[in-house]
């Protein structure tokens, strides 16, 4: 997973959250994105898979926290 680029509905099943959440995982930082032009005004967004692994070790880290206090 980690060298792919994924598509937003990818990387929603992957997280099992929305659309959208992916997109606040973005608009927040913790995702980046990948701008694919397809055309003048159409842009086709990808999420390289490598910040998906990571943003999932980070959550992980965190709820293993919350259980070890």
């Amino acid at each position: 997973m980690c060298s792919k680029l994924l598509s937003i509905q990818s990387v929603a099943e992957i997280l099992d959250v929305s659309r959208r959440s992916v997109y606040r995982y973005i608009e927040l930082g913790e995702l980046s994105v990948v701008d694919l032009r397809t055309g003048r005004a159409r842009s086709r967004v990808r999420v390289p898979g490598a910040d998906v692994q990571a943003l999932m070790e980070r959550r992980r880290a965190v709820v293993e926290e919350s259980v070890a206090s």
